[in-house]
């Protein structure tokens, strides 16, 4: 059966769902669960923007995006412990998050994606995309999708 589950988590109380459900999963299995956190790159700067501020704004951004990446996977850390699961946390930079988690698996060898979805309906996804959709169409792991 799965034996290495991918969850990516973005600190929302979806993805603690999704956390916890993948936890008790893996529990049953006797698999083990990787925690992942795509955070966006800095934004380009404008051509306006002055060159002292938008450094200091880039360094702003890559430290609060790396704290709260390490913060989720920490939180995600101590529910494994906690259950007994083996767990490792990974994090990664990009502005492509569905792209990030489709490489994720294959990268860190993850037979299982298990994530959640808003259930938006049609026009929220038009409104909003859905990151759940993108990965059943990009990926060749399966996908265990949670509502």
């Amino acid at each position: 059966m799965f034996k290495h589950l991918l969850v990516p988590v973005d600190g929302s109380e979806l993805s603690e769902r999704a956390a916890r459900t993948s936890l008790e999963l893996a529990r049953q299995l006797g698999a083990r669960v990787t925690g992942f956190v795509a955070e966006p790159m800095p934004p380009l700067p404008s051509m306006s923007s002055n060159a002292a501020v938008y450094a200091r704004q880039t360094d702003e951004h890559l430290a609060q995006s790396e704290a709260h990446a390490r913060e989720v996977l920490a939180q995600f850390s101590t529910m494994a412990a906690d259950m007994g699961v083996p767990y490792e946390g990974k994090f990664q930079r990009n502005d492509d998050i569905d792209d990030a988690i489709c490489h994720a698996a294959a990268a860190f060898g993850c037979d299982l994606i298990v994530m959640v979805t808003h259930g938006r309906g049609a026009f929220g996804e038009l409104l909003y995309g859905s990151h759940t959709k993108n990965v059943i169409g990009r990926t060749q792991v399966p996908l265990l999708v949670l509502h």
